[in-house]
């Protein structure tokens, strides 16, 4: 690497209205000079005291000021695996206390969450930062080791929290290290995570799906009064749209309908360069045609939704606030459902989604094939979707095994 030079000189180029000179921090790479003030103004004969080799009293804590900005420079290029402008600034420029604290990293990471319009995310994070927050009040990056991830991990889930919110909020936290990384904040050789370092505890859920003949019983079943009706439609709905989900149901515009399919793109994808603008097509069965007639909007306009969920207002807030509502609302009755046809699993708006690829696995379909109709950006996704549906097989070859 070019070597980089770091110096404290007295800028004398131009005096101030004072008559004094600013001390200055000076970096030079690659035949480029940028100078970083210290806050010290000072005559020519002031400074060559401060930096004399026998300093006066009077001078020794200028002296020490000026040479601790001087180290810090210092340690920060050294501690650079390749000298940047920019990363350089960020450490040096800002304040310590900011720049090492983990829990302003999360308020930045939490802001920008919140301009994109990813508030589900933006409160996870939020109820991650809350917690690490009562385990370690102070927390900077240089205490993120592996010893307080795992003390942190016991000390969460002895307070009776599961396995699965310690993953998320350990993943989360794995991720703000990883953008500390990226900004020059930290090195590399500071990371805890990893193999043969902390690993983010693995959680598997076994999730279980409807069969045909429970899908039947649902769509046949006589609702009591117009909640359970309107709640029995949604899901039904959700089911026979290749498992979409409730947050997209929300969102279907009546320019969503073309010909014979429901074309959309995910919401949950649709901000990300992974998507590459690809959409998921819906055959439009009699039963979701039957439903939208029954639960439609009656202005059909190209812009306006299709179902009465959403109104016009611009708030992402708003609009988490009521898909948060539909959601809570399809599921308090459709439990009722699955009560009265006593299903053993709770009858919630994400089964309707996971019993759709697992029926579509028992059909004979492909992995690939149901990972593009749920409009999952893997299979590996799809896979974990499918968990029940593999055991279930190896449940029934067992029994072949006994005579």
């Amino acid at each position: 690497m070019d070597k980089v030079n770091s110096l404290i000189i007295l800028d004398s180029r131009r005096a101030k209205l004072n008559g004094l000179y600013p001390a200055k921090l000076r970096i030079t790479f690659q035949r480029r000079r940028k100078y970083y003030p210290t806050n010290y103004d000072l005559t020519v004969e002031q400074f060559e005291k401060v930096f004399a080799k026998k300093v006066r009293k009077e001078y020794q804590e200028t002296r020490d000021t000026l040479d601790s900005i001087a180290l810090k420079a210092r340690n920060i290029i050294k501690d650079l695996p390749k000298f940047d402008w920019r990363k350089f600034e960020t450490k040096f420029l800002t304040p310590r206390t900011d720049i090492m604290s983990v829990y302003t990293a999360y308020d930045s990471q939490i802001k920008k969450f919140k301009s994109s319009g990813q508030l589900g995310t933006a409160m996870i994070y939020r109820c991650g930062l809350k917690s690490l927050s009562a385990f370690s009040p102070k927390l900077t990056f240089d205490d993120v080791t592996e010893e307080f991830l795992n003390k942190y991990e016991a000390w969460f889930l002895e307070k009776g929290n599961s396995k699965t919110t310690a993953s998320i909020y350990l993943r989360g936290l794995r991720t703000i290290l990883n953008i500390a990384i990226e900004q020059g904040i930290i090195t590399k050789d500071n990371y805890p995570f990893g193999k043969r370092r902390y690993q983010v505890p693995a959680t598997r859920n076994i999730k279980k799906a409807l069969t045909l003949a429970d899908i039947g019983k649902i769509q046949f079943y006589k609702p009591v009064g117009q909640a359970e009706s309107t709640a029995k439609d949604y899901w039904l709905f959700s089911y026979f749209s290749n498992g979409i989900n409730f947050k997209d149901i929300a969102l279907l515009k009546y320019k969503n309908l073309r010909g014979e399919f429901i074309v959309l793109e995910r919401a949950k994808t649709n901000r990300t360069t992974r998507s590459n603008g690809k959409s998921i097509s819906v055959f439009m069965l009699p039963a979701i045609k039957a439903i939208i007639k029954r639960q439609g909007n009656k202005d059909k306009a190209t812009d306006s939704y299709i179902f009465p969920i959403l109104n016009d207002s611009k708030s992402p807030e708003d609009e988490r606030r009521l898909i948060l509502q539909f959601i809570k609302t399809t599921n308090k009755f459709m439990k009722r459902i699955g009560k009265e046809l006593k299903f053993e699993m709770p009858l919630t708006t994400y089964a309707a989604r996971h019993s759709c690829a697992t029926i579509l696995k028992r059909s004979g379909a492909s992995v690939e094939f149901i990972s593009e109709t749920l409009g999952h950006s893997s299979t590996s996704t799809t896979r974990s979707y499918l968990a029940d549906f593999e055991l279930d097989t190896k449940k029934q070859f067992a029994k072949r095994l006994v005579p």
